[in-house]
C-alpha cells in the first residue's frame, strides 16, 4: 500500500479515487476542461467545498508508488505567484491523479486566442503587459531559482492559465518525469507543440532552457498580436506568425502587428519593444536568446533593448519546405495537406502537434544546429 510512503510528503494531500471520482461526478465529459499529452482534466468540487482541477495522467503514465510521490513532493514544494498550485494527488492502484488549484478564466489559448470571445474577456494593453511580465517571472523562477532547475518543454498558451484578476499562472511544470519517454507530444524524444518549439530542439532533441525562451518569445508575440502562432485561415504570407513578425521588423512596422481590438488604444513604443524581445527569443542560435532573468529586466524597463542583437529567428516552416515561395510554387492548400497540419486535435484548437514523421524529416537538418550550442 501506498500508505507507507506518505510520512515523507509534506505539503501534499492524498485524495482517494472515490472522492476525486465523486468530485466529477464520475469523470463526466461534461465536466473535462482540457486535454493534452498529460493526460484530460476535470472540473471538481471536493468534499470540503473546493473547486479544483483534477488532472487525470495518460494511462501509459504508471511510475511507482514511491517515485511518484516523490516527484510529487517536489513539485508541490515550488510555489511562485505565476505557477498553478497543486493541492494533492491520488495513487491508488494505477491511478495517478493530480489536484490543482481551479483558475477562473482557464487559459491564454481559449479566451485570448480561442476567437470566440463568448467569456466576455476584454484583454486591454495593461492587462496583456500584465500578462507577459508574470508568465517571464514564473518561467525565470523555474529556470533560475528552482533547484534543481526546470526546463518546462511545453510553454505555450494552453499551459497558461489565468485566475479570476487574470494572473497568468504556468502549469503542467515539474511533470516531464512522471511520464515515459514515448509518452511525448512529438516522438520518443521530444515533448511540445510545434510552432512554439525550438527548432534545435525538434532536430535533435537538444533540451536546455533555450528551448523554453524560444517557445516564450512565440507566446509573447501571440499576447500581443491577439493571434495563434500558426493560422492556415490567413493568406499565405501571412499563416506564420514569426515570419510575419521578422517581415515587418525589417520594415520598421512592428506596431502593425499589434492586435486590431485594442483599437489603437496601446502604447506603440512598448509594444515594439515587447515583440523586439520575441525576436530576441527566438533567435536561431541558442547561444544568442537571453536568460529569462534578463527578459523579466527588458519587459519591466530596467535593461534595455538593444536593437543590434536582433538577428533573424529560427522558423519552423524554413524545415518543413512549407516555406512560402514568393513563385507560387507552395499554396495553402499544399501547406494544408502537408504533415505540419496532419495534427492530433485537441481542445485547445489552435494547438498544432507534431507527428513522429514530421519529427524525423527534421533530422535532415541536425548539422545545421551542432554549432549553435
Amino acid at each position: 500500500m501506498y500508505f507507507v510512503y506518505i510520512s515523507g510528503i509534506h505539503n501534499v494531500k492524498i485524495y482517494t479515487y472515490k472522492e476525486l471520482r465523486n468530485a466529477t461526478e464520475d469523470f463526466s465529459p461534461v465536466n473535462k476542461i482540457g486535454e493534452g499529452g498529460f493526460g484530460s482534466v476535470y472540473k471538481g468540487r471536493l468534499k470540503d467545498g473546493k473547486v479544483a482541477a483534477i488532472k487525470v495522467l495518460s494511462a501509459e503514465s504508471r511510475q511507482g508508488v514511491k517515485e511518484f510521490l516523490t516527484e510529487i513532493n517536489v513539485i508541490s514544494e515550488i510555489q511562485h505567484e505565476n505557477l498553478v498550485k497543486l493541492y494533492g494527488c491520488c495513487v491508488e492502484k494505477d491511478n495517478r491523479i493530480l489536484v490543482y488549484n481551479y483558475l477562473e478564466n482557464n487559459s491564454l489559448s481559449q479566451t485570448l486566442l480561442g476567437g470566440r470571445h463568448h467569456n466576455n474577456i476584454y484583454f486591454d494593453w495593461r492587462t496583456r503587459c500584465r500578462i507577459c511580465i508574470g508568465v517571464a517571472r514564473g518561467l525565470a523562477f523555474l529556470h533560475e531559482e528552482v533547484r534543481p532547475h526546470i526546463v518546462h518543454r511545453d510553454i505555450k498558451a494552453s499551459n497558461i492559465l489565468l485566475d479570476k484578476d487574470l494572473t497568468p499562472k504556468i502549469s503542467d511544470f515539474g511533470l516531464a518525469k512522471l511520464i515515459p519517454a514515448n509518452m511525448t507530444h512529438v516522438s520518443t524524444r521530444v515533448a511540445g507543440t510545434i510552432g512554439y518549439l525550438a527548432p534545435e530542439y525538434a532536430i535533435g532533441g537538444k533540451l536546455t532552457r533555450k528551448a523554453d525562451i524560444y517557445s516564450f518569445g512565440v507566446l509573447l508575440v501571440e499576447i500581443i498580436s491577439g493571434r495563434c502562432n500558426t493560422s492556415s485561415r490567413l493568406p499565405v504570407e501571412e499563416q506564420f506568425l514569426l515570419e510575419r513578425t521578422w517581415e515587418l521588423y525589417e520594415r520598421k512596422e512592428l506596431v502593425g502587428l499589434v492586435d486590431v481590438s485594442l483599437n489603437g488604444e496601446f502604447d506603440a513604443e512598448q509594444a515594439s519593444k515587447f515583440l523586439k524581445i520575441g525576436l530576441l527569443c527566438t533567435q536561431e542560435s541558442p547561444k544568442l536568446r537571453p536568460s529569462m532573468s534578463s527578459v523579466v529586466k527588458m519587459l519591466t524597463g530596467k535593461m534595455d533593448v538593444d536593437d543590434s542583437k536582433i538577428t533573424k529567428p529560427a522558423l519552423i516552416s524554413d524545415f518543413m519546405d512549407l516555406k512560402v515561395r514568393r513563385s507560387g510554387e507552395t499554396t495553402s492548400t499544399d501547406m494544408k495537406n502537408s504533415s505540419l497540419y496532419n495534427t492530433t486535435s485537441t481542445l485547445d484548437n489552435h494547438d498544432t502537434t507534431m507527428s513522429s514523421a514530421t519529427a524525423t524529416s527534421f533530422a535532415n537538418f541536425a548539422v545545421r544546429y551542432d554549432e549553435s550550442f
